[in-house]
């Protein structure tokens, strides 16, 4: 079973996406959780591309569906460790099995908080600032845990502020309760999002220092994805 897990560093049936910046392919760690083994699979900076040391981590948590990374989370697995950036793109326990569709959202956080803990702790941590980013369902799951986690920044991308058409349905709460921690906090939002615009989260009471509209919907611009971010991290590290 977990020869099987580890094998090739991602879930099955998912590509790999591959080398850090300097070429290697990323460490990968399985990390038990009350909902069963989750995966971490880290990029790092290397001597010729990235600052030494370290300049932090970033966890990126995923979406609700799918096997493979989304293309926002696989840019910013690239270009990140290039800026002195260790990556860490977590898989919950529900992809590690195989399933196709997501775990409730509190049994997403009872999975997280042990995974993004261990990660900072024991024989291996990882550096820190600790950013804990993700998107969409991700997204919302770093809010809800900066706390216990002790994250000292949050990255929110594409935060599935309503489902579709149903804007009655806010999960705004969730973010508002991120800001109210007083972290530093990035939303990154499609301009075009059904779940949610910019225009829609200013609404809700977002500051609208804390939010950057891309180009896109809820899977938005990679690349306008990944300026956001980059700029945001400089800021919070130089």
């Amino acid at each position: 079973m977990i020869d099987a897990l580890l094998h090739g560093g991602v879930p099955d049936g998912a590509p790999d996406e591959g080398a850090t910046a300097g070429g290697g392919g990323p460490e990968v760690r399985l990390i038990e959780t009350p909902e069963g083994p989750g995966r971490v699979r880290i990029h790092r900076p290397t001597p010729a591309t990235g600052a030494q040391p370290p300049r932090g981590t970033v966890v990126l948590g995923h979406g609700a569906g799918g096997q493979g990374d989304s293309a926002d989370l696989a840019r910013l697995a690239t270009v990140l460790p290039g800026d002195g950036w260790v990556v860490a793109l977590l898989d919950q326990p529900w992809r590690v099995a195989g399933k196709k569709v997501a775990s409730r959202p509190e049994r997403l956080d009872e999975a997280f908080i042990p995974m993004a803990r261990s990660l900072f702790h024991g024989e291996r941590p990882l550096p820190r600032p600790f950013v804990s980013a993700g998107r969409s369902a991700g997204a919302r799951v770093a809010c809800r845990t900066a706390e216990a986690v002790c994250a000292d920044a949050v990255v929110a991308l594409s935060f599935p502020l309503h489902p579709p058409g149903r804007p009655d349905r806010s999960r705004y709460a969730e973010l508002a309760g991120a800001v109210r921690l007083g972290l530093p906090l990035l939303v990154v939002q499609g301009e075009r999002d059904p779940f949610g615009g910019p225009e829609e989260l200013r609404a809700a009471g977002l500051d609208g220092s804390l939010l950057t509209p891309v180009r896109g919907t809820h899977s938005p611009n990679p690349g306008d994805v990944a300026a956001a971010v980059r700029d945001f991290l400089a800021a919070l590290a130089p």
